[in-house]
């Protein structure tokens, strides 16, 4: 049989979880999706003067003389079946995956494609994201200027039966880049997904998502690495993910997911890393052992991450950088029971903080962790009017005493910066502790969070803005963004930029409205505006939410070394009705 080579554009295209769908309703599926290729595919490839070449029980092969008519093309599929598709459940939705090609063939005399050209865009299709469309780099380098859309690099993907890597960019079309994910670091990008609890007893989740965050922690302090913060990687928990999804999402390249499964005192971890590109395994692990060594087993599954991911990187560096928190393992557990409740932000998760942190103290008084926590939780409590009479006081002692304790530890230097600041009002000393905790762990959201309001309090607000923004980057979805955000807003105030401040005022209470300075940037703002009824609207709200606030405890706290903006900021909520 007669065969000849050409170059074409080949699309390639398949259903994603054919097989689930057909497994609820086989004949409906088969149906709809008949009907959607003789009233969308068909006329669609050929009106950007493309091929059909065949179909398969789940997808399609076309061929097309232009990589431009190619994407046109599969732009047009992808809109066109997600506007039949919308109102459909989203567990029922027939959803498409294309990939794209550009390169050489083999036609046989039945018209039959093979080759390179054709199995590199079957392989971009099935690493597709559903409802997207990846192109290989010799179709991209053919499309530059020629599209109104943009593209995200994937970098040089290894492909199943392909022998050299090939370079992919994923279609943005305007929908999607106006929500563009975050760029990929150049760095060896990783997030840590909770892991799954198989104990079987619920009251075990906050065991399983503390082991995780020290993971997190731990791999933070590699500085070869981007980690995504733990409260980003938490809003996937409990949910069903598509972990190529959660790449996109957080901007990384890697994902760790796992379970935990503990039985009386015996604990077994299980991880596997993921390539959130390629879906392809990285590296699998599980590691059993004693809830006494729990210490040790985290060590084993964060030094096999590392050596996964990037093996060049010398083990010893995160070996240096750990130490054991406590020895008694029962306070290390109330410390992450107390860990949950202090991300509730109410008044109270913030008793129960208290409480859990007095008992992991009384059961190891040099448990530096528990104390900087303390310390912290009374701090934040005065900000949010949840505070007890001696808060303010008490808070400062304790910080201080957890200087002298763990000079090496980034988490309890954070808390303690922050309280320093705050409640201490010792500026030089705050600005010294967060830089030593970003130091330790320049990959800490938090951290960077703590920065910023320390820079902030310290009169210092470009570089606290600077610190915001990062955290942000960090952790992109973060529950707790509201918290930067506000921190952004407050800089902003002391720029006396009061537009901006406003604007991100605005957007920190979108995120977390009940966090009370983001109610507190929006009235200052607005009164600076000389927009006083809108200011008056927002003190009721916050006087609402916090009925025990009042000017005579702002000025109490008064944490602002920039004693001017300070009176001004009193001056500001007393004129929109913030009471005496």
């Amino acid at each position: 049989m007669a065969t000849k080579r050409h170059l074409a554009a080949i699309l390639a295209c398949d259903v994603v979880g054919y097989s689930r769908l057909t497994e609820r309703d086989e004949r409906g599926t088969l149906e709809r999706l008949k009907i959607y290729r003789k009233d969308l595919l068909e006329p669609l490839v050929s009106e950007h003067h493309g091929r059909i070449v065949k179909l398969t029980g789940d997808g399609m092969l076309c061929e097309f003389a232009s990589v431009v008519n190619a994407v046109t093309s599969a732009m047009a599929i992808q809109q066109a079946l997600a506007e039949h598709e919308a109102e459909t459940p989203e567990e029922e939705q027939i959803r498409f995956r294309i990939g794209i090609n550009l390169g050489d063939v083999v036609c046989e005399e039945d018209g039959d494609l093979y080759g390179d050209g054709v199995n590199i865009a079957a392989r971009l299709e099935s690493i597709a994201d559903p409802g997207t469309v990846v192109i290989s780099g010799t179709a991209y380098d053919h499309l530059q200027g020629k599209l109104d859309c943009g593209f995200t690099p994937l970098g040089n993907l290894r492909l199943k039966n392909i022998e050299r890597p090939v370079r992919a960019y994923r279609v943005e079309t305007d929908a999607s880049a106006s929500a563009a994910p975050p760029p990929l670091p150049e760095k060896p990008s990783i997030a840590v997904l909770p892991f799954t609890n198989m104990s079987g007893d619920p009251d075990q989740e906050y065991f399983a998502d503390g082991l995780v965050e020290d993971i997190i922690t731990g791999l933070s302090r590699v500085n070869s690495f981007f980690v995504i913060a733990r409260n980003s990687s938490f809003t996937y928990k409990g949910r069903a993910v598509d972990l190529r999804q959660v790449g996109r999402e957080l901007g990384v390249r890697y994902v760790l997911e796992g379970s935990i499964r503990r039985a009386g005192s015996r604990v077994r971890i299980s991880g596997q890393l993921v390539d959130a590109i390629s879906g392809h395994h990285v590296w699998t692990g599980r590691f059993e052992g004693d809830v006494s060594d729990i210490f040790d087993l985290q060590d084993k599954v964060t030094e096999s991450v590392v050596g996964a991911v990037e093996p060049s990187i010398r083990l010893e560096e995160i070996k240096q950088a750990r130490m054991k928190p406590t020895d008694y393992i029962s306070a290390y557990d109330l410390y992450l029971r107390a860990l949950p409740r202090l991300y509730s932000m109410t008044r109270e998760g913030f008793a129960d903080v208290r409480r859990l942190t007095n008992e992991a103290l009384s059961i190891d008084p040099g448990f530096s962790l528990a104390k900087a926590l303390g310390a912290y939780v009374r701090s934040i409590s005065v900000s949010q009017c949840w505070h007890e009479p001696d808060d303010i006081r008490v808070a400062a002692r304790m910080a201080r005493e957890v200087l002298a304790e763990a000079r090496d530890d980034p988490t309890s230097l954070r808390f303690a910066a922050q309280v320093l600041a705050y409640s201490a009002k010792d500026y030089e000393m705050a600005l010294g502790t967060i830089g030593r905790s970003l130091l330790l762990n320049p990959n800490s959201a938090q951290g960077h969070t703590g920065c910023g309001w320390v820079n902030a309090h310290s009169s210092r607000p470009l570089v606290a803005i600077e610190h915001f923004h990062k955290a942000m980057r960090l952790s992109p979805v973060d529950p707790e963004k509201g918290i930067a955000l506000s921190g952004i807003g407050m800089s902003y105030l002391m720029l006396e930029r009061y537009e901006e401040a406003l604007a991100w005022g605005e957007r920190a209470l979108h995120e977390m409205p009940n966090y009370g300075s983001s109610h507190r940037v929006v009235i200052m703002a607005l009164v600076k505006l000389n927009r006083l009824d809108e200011a008056q609207a927002a003190a009721r709200r916050l006087m609402e939410a916090f009925p025990t606030y009042t000017l005579t405890l702002q000025r109490q706290i008064n944490p602002w070394l920039d004693k001017g903006f300070a009176e001004r900021y009193v001056e500001a909520l007393g004129i929109a009705g913030v009471p005496e």
